[in-house]
């Protein structure tokens, strides 16, 4: 699926894809979706619901679980609910910390639906050079391809934003 709508979006920069909403909540979309959840690190912590990706594996079942997660989607009934706050100290040890927002695991796995189907369109638009907040590219590669560059009498006007990098 993901190949094809990113085929499709980069073959037609102007085409309007339609019927996305029906990918959101298809069952292989959830099921991809839950197991890239499953497989975050975040998977043992639990939201403001108390439930870890073990919780829903052993007291719900992931099918249970998905197929009342897409009755919801499909039906316009669901409802994010709210995140769980908590600080966390940044890296570096400088004593500062910042906070982070931990969704439960029904958010997240339509999050991460959301993202199987929208990611490959949006995708097709960027250039190649483009870093922020892609698959597969970290502010570290961008630093370095600045780097790679600029040690070879490249002289390039460069704007980036690499705070917290």
């Amino acid at each position: 699926m993901q190949a094809k709508l990113h085929r499709w979006a980069a073959a037609d920069p102007g085409r309007r894809f339609d019927d996305l909403f029906n990918l959101v909540y298809d069952p292989a979309t959830l099921l991809v979706a839950f197991d890239r959840v499953a497989g975050n690190r975040g998977a043992n912590t639990p939201g403001v619901d108390g439930l870890t990706v073990a919780d829903v594996e052993e007291r719900i079942g992931v099918s249970g679980f998905l197929d009342d997660l897409r009755a919801a989607v499909k039906d316009g009934s669901f409802r994010p609910l709210p995140v769980k706050e908590r600080k966390i100290p940044k890296p570096g040890g400088s004593g500062k910390v910042r906070k982070i927002g931990i969704p439960v695991i029904a958010d997240r796995v339509v999050q991460a639906a959301l993202v199987l189907v929208l990611e490959p369109i949006f995708e097709a638009d960027f250039l190649p050079v483009s870093y922020g907040f892609r698959p597969l590219r970290r502010a570290h590669d961008a630093i370095a391809e600045i780097h790679h560059f600029g040690t070879r009498g490249y002289r390039w006007v460069l704007d980036a934003d690499i705070e917290a990098a």
